[in-house]
């Protein structure tokens, strides 16, 4: 029988919808009052840091901000369900494999180290001693300390995160494949490239003082739901918000408050943007030239007409470099490519244009819509060139802001989980440690896939995450996590890449966010995280911990470091007991972090200061720097579109997810209910194909790469989307994107630049 998935969409994002669904995430947790009072303190000054995402927290003080993601986070962290050794005494690992995402997670929180066996095909028990001596010794008699990967999740503390490079940079590799490589590295590469720093220049308070917010390549709605409280806010003020979207999402058109009361109780909602364009999947560079080409010229008429000038030439003169040269790329730019490239009308971009050209005060703000694409660095400076047409960095209520997802990715990035760390750290760490450290770059995602599957990695350890979900061609990597010596696994939840084990296997599990952290004496300790803003605070959990055989992140890097390296350099235990000591460790060897447990302990912590935020500029010329690309030759819809067979395709989340971890098989937002394997489709292209909706299809890869990707039985969902572009949920169709396909500069998956072809099959 076939499933019924196709229902009524919600008519704005948040609202009593959002209410119903968290509430429906409590009582499924199976500790609805326990979760709804961890809720309290989430994001307190006394409480611990929301797991959700890495939006900015009010500076404000507020009690509490009513969050949808946050709630579903903290309910999956809080259920009382257990994955007890009961459960992997009764499943192999075989078995395990047959549940989907979404079911795996289902069955609680891992309570005991575990070891794999591979004549029973099971997890067992296994001592916190043993565990650590084992690894300890699998690690030393590596031939190489190359030979071995340390994947980091954006949820692992600042705490965890340093003791974690320390541990691995004293073993003696950079190898650290991260997240951020398969998310923002495009946006820290263009920024570093353009203003001298790879983080946005913004705080939460300029959102309330832009005249204009442009909101490229993101869907707030789903992913970062408070995000959508700052944007509402600053519509209701009459600011004006552009979104370039190919998706038309809910929660970029209206919003309504779960904390306004009138309005819930009326049923109303507010606009969120005043302009909505969907350019084709990878036409975002096309679509910003073209609103910089739009400002040129009427900078040009001004100037003949003997007006006011349209562009801030004291910022140009003063602090910025290559404006000419970039002048002549946007000339050299005819109207032809950029529409055809953008798929918008030239009078849709003028609009838009004139948007921007009407605001004193503007923000930019962009995410994965941008970032994973061929030619997202090439993108990313465009949307730096076209903030300094009119002086719209380091100063209030304007800037470039990147959102990131994990709530710690930016922070861990900025303790050093780099597989390319800048020289003046690795010299801190000398210094500090009176050792070498190594200085040969190591592997980010895609070179670690490749290390792992080609022998050159022997090794893979995980501190957080589900790298073999999260990660693109999802057959490859489960074979290259197979062909490992070792596999560790430090988590809070059983997951697919638990069930992928190498010859020795661990699953390691580990405190969450919203549990106590007791040392050996009985005192609870707390970490820190740096959010997309770059404020620093503190968290501290409040929950009893879901078992007593649990140890902290930091604990669980400290016993492996220990047992691999001994304490003769670091007293890993010291550490481990006062995490005081870790950041003291963190103020000696990296700048900024200045009196970092006084501050830490100051309500809503402390901002690391931006220098580009300040007008100052760390780069090559010595000022903010314009790049003068060409737009790419070709875009993957334009590649499409030579063949009527083929379509662009983009991952993207569901409403009841975040990044991999599944909450719910329901995206209300996109009227999709009960159904995860689902294709986003243009009507007109669904005639086209002689297709209706709900027609079941394989989805095909098109990589010349002769490697066949199939991603089987999915569901036809006609959708507002641009014609020759498609859609679907990760990390079901990250079986298509292939490893070789990676952003220029940033190496990063081209998770929205996917080529494919449909193949009909009989109904189910």
């Amino acid at each position: 029988m076939t499933t019924v998935f196709i229902g009524k969409k919600s008519a704005a994002a948040g609202g009593w919808g959002a209410l119903k669904s968290c509430g429906k995430r409590l009582m499924q947790s199976g500790s609805p009052l326990a979760g709804a009072r961890a809720l309290l303190k989430a994001n307190q000054p006394d409480g611990f840091d929301c797991p959700g995402c890495a939006w900015g927290d009010p500076e404000h003080g507020s009690s509490f901000e009513f969050c949808e993601n946050g709630v579903k986070a903290v309910a999956w962290e809080a259920t009382e369900k257990r994955a007890t050794p009961d459960l992997f005494a009764r499943h192999t690992v075989t078995e395990l494999k047959q549940q989907s995402d979404y079911e795996i997670e289902l069955n609680g929180r891992l309570t005991h180290p575990l070891r794999y066996d591979r004549g029973s095909d099971r997890y067992l028990p296994v001592e916190w001693a043993d565990a650590f001596r084992e690894i300890g010794a699998i690690l030393r008699g590596l031939d190489s300390p190359n030979r071995a990967e340390f994947y980091t999740s954006g949820r692992a503390s600042n705490e965890a995160a340093y003791l974690y490079q320390l541990f691995v940079r004293l073993f003696g590799t950079n190898n650290f494949p991260d997240c951020s490589n398969m998310c923002h590295e495009a946006s820290g590469v263009a920024l570093r490239q353009a203003i001298g720093v790879g983080k946005g220049t913004v705080l939460l308070e300029d959102f309330e003082r832009a005249d204009a917010v442009f909101v490229i390549g993101q869907n707030p709605g789903t992913n970062h739901p408070r995000m959508l409280g700052d944007l509402r806010r600053a519509a209701m003020r009459g600011a004006r918000l552009a979104v370039f979207n190919p998706v038309r999402e809910k929660g970029l058109e209206r919003f309504a408050d779960p904390q306004a009361k009138i309005e819930m109780i009326r049923g109303g909602s507010q606009a969120i943007a005043s302009h909505y364009y969907q350019p084709r999947l990878g036409g975002d560079m096309a679509a910003v030239r073209g609103m910089a080409k739009a400002v040129l010229a009427a900078e040009d008429a001004a100037k003949a007409e003997d007006r006011p000038a349209i562009i801030d030439h004291a910022f140009l003169a003063e602090h910025c470099a290559d404006f000419d040269a970039y002048r002549a790329a946007v000339d050299a730019t005819t109207w032809e490519e950029i529409e055809d490239q953008s798929g918008l009308t030239r009078a849709q971009i003028e609009e838009a244009a004139g948007v921007y050209m009407g605001a004193e005060r503007v923000i930019c703000t962009w995410a994965m819509g941008v970032t994973q694409h061929l030619h997202s660095v090439a993108t990313i400076r465009e949307i730096a060139n076209f903030m300094f047409l009119r002086g719209n960095i380091g100063r209030p209520g304007a800037g470039l802001c990147p959102v990131r997802g994990h709530s710690n990715v930016q922070g861990d990035r900025t303790v050093g989980i780099n597989e390319n760390p800048p020289a003046a750290f690795l010299d801190a760490l000398e210094a500090r440690f009176g050792t070498p450290m190594p200085r040969e770059p190591g592997h980010n995602v895609l070179a670690a896939i490749g290390a792992m599957l080609d022998g050159t990695a022997e090794v893979f350890v995980g501190l957080g995450g589900n790298f073999a979900r999260a990660t693109p061609d999802s057959a490859l990597v489960a074979e290259a996590l197979a062909r490992q010596k070792l596999t560790v696994h430090i988590a809070t939840k059983p997951n697919h890449s638990h069930l992928m084990p190498g010859e020795a296997s661990f699953i390691l599990p580990c405190l969450g966010r919203t549990e106590i952290d007791r040392n050996g004496a009985g005192t609870s300790q707390i970490v820190s995280v740096e959010d997309s803003m770059s404020m620093v605070h503190g968290s501290g959990g409040i929950n009893a911990p879901a078992s007593p055989h649990l140890l902290s992140e930091v604990a669980i890097i400290a016993g492996m470091a220990e047992a691999t390296l001994g304490s003769g350099t670091v007293d890993w235990r010291a550490l481990s007991d006062d995490y005081d000591r870790i950041r003291d460790l963190i103020e000696d060897t990296i700048p900024g972090f200045e009196r970092y447990n006084e501050r830490l302990r100051v309500p809503r912590g402390f901002h690391l200061r931006n220098a580009a935020a300040h007008r100052e500029w760390n780069t090559a010329t010595g000022k903010a720097t314009f790049g003068g690309e060409a737009l790419p030759a070709e875009t993957v819809h334009q590649r499409a579109a030579r063949n009527a067979h083929l379509f662009a395709l983009q991952t993207f989340r569901s409403h009841d997810q975040y990044n991999t971890t599944v909450y719910g098989l329901d995206d209300r937002y996109r009227g999709v209910y009960g159904e995860r394997n689902v294709v986003f489709v243009h009507p007109d292209d669904l005639k086209s194909f002689g297709a209706s909706a709900g027609d079941l299809v394989d989805v095909v890869g098109e990589f010349d790469d002769g490697v066949e990707r199939i991603a089987p039985a999915f569901r036809f969902v006609p959708y507002d989307i641009p014609r020759g572009s498609v859609a679907g949920y990760y990390p079901e169709l990250n079986v298509l994107v292939p490893l070789g396909s990676a952003g220029v500069e940033s190496d990063t998956p081209t998770s929205k630049s996917v080529m494919v072809s449909f193949r009909r099959r009989e109904a189910a």
